[in-house]
C-alpha cells in the first residue's frame, strides 16, 4: 500500500527502530514538549546551602580585607610616630574638641614651614609617648577641622625638594676610590 499523503510519518523503511528511536520520535513530534525533570524534593534546602557557601566565601574576603586594612593603619601609625620623632620641636598631640580624653587625637607638626595634622585613633596613642601632649584649651586656638586639602600636595612638594637636596649632596660628595681586594685587612687567626 502506498504511503498516504496525509500521514506525516516517513515511510516504514526510513523509520528508525529501537527504543531510543521511539523516544526520539516522541520528543520530536509536533505539538509535544519534552517532559520536565521533576524538581528535587529538597530544592530550597539546596539553594539555602548554596547561599550559605557564598556567604562564607564573601565573609572570608571581608575578613581578609579587614586584616589588610588593620595592617595598613598600623603601618601609617608607625610612620607618623617616626615623622613626629623627626620633628621634635614642633610635634604635639592634642585631643579633638568634640571627643572625650579617650577619643581621637590630632598629631600636629610643622614640616617645610607649614603646619600639618593627622587624626590618631586611641589605639595608636601608645606609639606617640615621645610626643608632648597639649591640653584642650590650647588646642581650641588651633584648627580642629578636617585636614587642609593642600596638605597632600605640600607633602609631595616637600618630599621632592628633600630628594633633590639629597641628590645634589650626593653629586658633590667626593667619590671614594674603590677598595682593592689586596687592601682589605685580614683578621689574625684566633689562637
Amino acid at each position: 500500500m502506498p504511503p498516504s499523503t496525509t500521514d506525516p510519518r516517513p515511510p516504514r523503511a526510513v523509520r528508525p527502530t529501537g527504543r531510543l528511536a521511539a523516544a526520539l520520535l516522541r520528543l520530536l513530534r509536533p505539538g509535544r514538549t519534552a517532559p520536565r525533570p521533576a524538581d528535587p524534593p529538597n530544592r530550597l534546602a539546596l539553594d539555602l546551602d548554596d547561599c550559605r557557601r557564598e556567604l562564607a566565601r564573601w565573609q572570608r574576603h571581608a575578613d581578609s580585607y579587614e586584616r589588610e586594612l588593620t595592617h595598613v593603619a598600623r603601618d601609617r601609625a608607625h610612620l607618623l610616630a617616626w615623622l613626629a620623632a623627626l620633628h621634635p620641636s614642633s610635634a604635639v598631640i592634642t585631643p579633638v574638641a568634640d571627643e572625650g580624653p579617650g577619643g581621637t587625637h590630632l598629631l600636629r607638626l610643622v614640616a617645610g614651614e607649614r603646619p600639618l595634622s593627622w587624626r590618631l585613633p586611641p589605639v595608636d596613642l601608645p606609639l606617640f609617648a615621645h610626643v608632648p601632649h597639649e591640653d584642650r584649651a590650647a588646642a581650641q586656638l588651633q584648627r580642629d577641622g578636617p585636614r587642609d586639602p593642600d596638605q597632600a600636595a605640600h607633602i609631595l612638594r616637600h618630599t621632592r625638594l628633600l630628594a633633590l637636596e639629597g641628590a645634589l649632596l650626593a653629586a658633590f660628595a667626593e667619590p671614594r676610590p674603590p677598595v682593592r681586594p689586596t687592601e682589605l685587612r685580614r683578621r689574625p687567626a684566633d689562637p
